[in-house]
């Protein structure tokens, strides 16, 4: 986001506390994709990013009293989607710890709760998004998050640094373990 897009995101977010809907439907409109595209990678799959993505603008909305305006609004309403993406993994794990335990049946296969394409139908590109998908659905949230925010989202070590409370240093060293992993979890999948 430029320096022109944060000031008018300043403005919308006053406007929008001060209970302007169209201040705040701008705002849905100009941070929807970014939004989107953080939680399809967090997740995995698109239904839930979806999910995400309108649980947190509703979130926003009902909080806005307590957006103080130091901070643009990007930064916040990403706070919140984290926080989304956090609850769902969370319910993700007990709902498969849940079916080991009582459905020995089911499959307790993190990458099962994140398919997103039938792999037999897809081509050799697509299958391999969808097994990088599914790779970065299965990093652990401290690795996912920096490397989503930082390579996805283009925030620099610096901007993700200060979005998830840790120092520059932290977010480059989980970003270059996430990376690590990714590879060793796609291998995996190429055997």
């Amino acid at each position: 986001m430029n320096e022109v897009e944060a000031h008018d995101d300043a403005h919308l977010a006053i406007a929008a506390r001060s209970g302007d809907r169209r201040a705040f439907e701008a705002l849905v409109a100009l941070h929807k994709a970014s939004l989107y595209r953080i939680a399809r990678r967090y997740v995995g799959q698109s239904d839930d990013a979806y999910d995400l993505v309108q649980e947190t603008f509703v979130a926003a909305w009902l909080s806005l009293s307590r957006f103080d305006g130091r901070q643009s609004f990007g930064p916040w309403v990403r706070t919140i989607l984290l926080n989304k993406c956090r609850d769902l993994s969370r319910r993700h794990a007990v709902r498969r710890r849940f079916m080991h335990w009582f459905g020995p049946e089911e499959s307790d296969s993190p990458v099962d709760d994140f398919s997103t394409t039938d792999s037999t139908t897809a081509d050799a590109s697509n299958a391999r998004l969808v097994a990088l998908d599914r790779a970065v659905a299965m990093l652990p949230a401290r690795l996912k998050e920096p490397l989503v925010l930082t390579a996805l989202q283009g925030l620099s070590h610096r901007e993700a640094a200060a979005q998830l409370g840790l120092t520059p240093k932290a977010v480059e060293l989980r970003v270059h373990r996430a990376r690590k992993k990714l590879q060793e979890l796609l291998q995996q999948t190429d055997e």
